[in-house]
């Protein structure tokens, strides 16, 4: 597992060229795919292909991975949201899918904390 390699499809996953499109979507998010939004409501790949995602301007920090299995990781960050004036705690899980890493599950957490504040509550 290649921490920067994650780090790379998952600044991907944010970015808005990526998320306007259903076709750069589809490729990263694994065919059973779901997500827990950070306003609690769950989605699944074919509700974010056919009806989108946030398009929002977002910015990760404090990229960490966790190794659950040789093909899963569980990968946590905090989110700066400058479009929707909001910050968000993330979590990923990657599961590695026909020889390349798919986003599996994904959960986003509105949080009052400055991202020096997370960082120093994580202890990294």
């Amino acid at each position: 597992m290649d921490k920067s390699h994650l780090q790379k499809l998952e600044e991907k996953h944010l970015q808005l060229s990526v998320r306007k499109s259903s076709e750069h979507l589809h490729e990263i998010l694994a065919d059973d795919f779901w997500e827990i939004g950070s306003s609690g409501i769950p989605y699944d790949k074919e509700f974010c292909l056919e009806q989108g995602v946030v398009l929002s301007h977002m910015t990760l920090h404090h990229y960490e991975v966790q190794t659950l299995s040789e093909d899963m990781a569980l990968a946590t960050y905090y989110v700066e949201d400058t479009t929707r004036n909001r910050n968000t705690l993330r979590s990923s899980i990657w599961k590695k899918i026909d020889e390349r890493w798919q986003l599996y599950f994904h959960q986003g957490t509105i949080t009052d904390l400055h991202k020096d504040e997370y960082k120093e509550r994580r202890g990294r």
